[in-house]
């Protein structure tokens, strides 16, 4: 058996592993369940084979959901001390822009907009080669429009953001684990820390 990587994504309404050998995708799971990645996601990681026991653990540390995030980034970590397994991650929109890419013709600079609550979006715009112009940042509908590049938008908000912005090509796509050989490998060497892009809805109480 060569090398094996398990790949884990619950950073959004989406659950997904996927289990490679040797970089080959050997067995994957993806479902759109909204809620409820705590209690789906070790059963659906035990029905990969070996249950899932990988030399290698990747997973998605955002930005998107903060919940989502802190269950695949605990998962991640709880699974590589058990199996004595390096771990690292990956960002959420790196991933999107990279599935979005592998379903064009010919490749272009493009936008990836997931939603992020409160009416906002995450908007990160990529180069034709996958780079990043800069960092993400979380806009308002309005704010988004006017800083799309390109002509493509892919993510759960992308119809909503093409229709404002006018793209020519939108993907509503999700990232899914499945896809994470996409990603170049320097952007699959994240330390296995949440980047959440906001603040948690709920906070602690203060005193007076």
């Amino acid at each position: 058996m060569g090398e094996r990587l398990l790949a884990i994504d619950t950073a959004t309404i989406a659950c997904s592993v996927a289990l490679f050998e040797d970089g080959v995708l050997i067995a994957s799971d993806y479902a759109e369940i909204g809620r409820g990645h705590a209690e789906k996601l070790i059963p659906t990681v035990a029905r990969l084979p070996d249950r899932g026991k990988a030399d290698r653990i990747l997973v998605n540390c955002g930005p998107g959901s903060f919940t989502g995030v802190r269950i695949g980034i605990s998962a991640a970590k709880a699974l590589a001390l058990a199996w004595g397994a390096d771990i690292q991650g990956y960002n959420c929109l790196a991933l999107v822009a990279a599935q979005a890419r592998d379903q064009v013709d010919v490749p272009g600079p493009l936008s990836v907009a997931m939603l992020a609550g409160h009416g906002e979006y995450f908007l990160q715009s990529f180069a034709a080669s996958g780079t990043a112009f800069g960092p993400f940042s979380a806009l308002t509908p309005e704010q988004a429009a006017s800083q799309v590049k390109g002509h493509i938008i892919a993510g759960s908000a992308a119809a909503e953001l093409a229709a404002m912005a006018g793209g020519d090509i939108h993907f509503p796509i999700l990232p899914n684990a499945a896809h994470v050989s996409l990603l170049a490998d320097d952007m699959k060497k994240l330390p296995a820390k949440p980047i959440y892009g906001r603040k948690p809805d709920a906070q602690p109480a203060t005193t007076a």
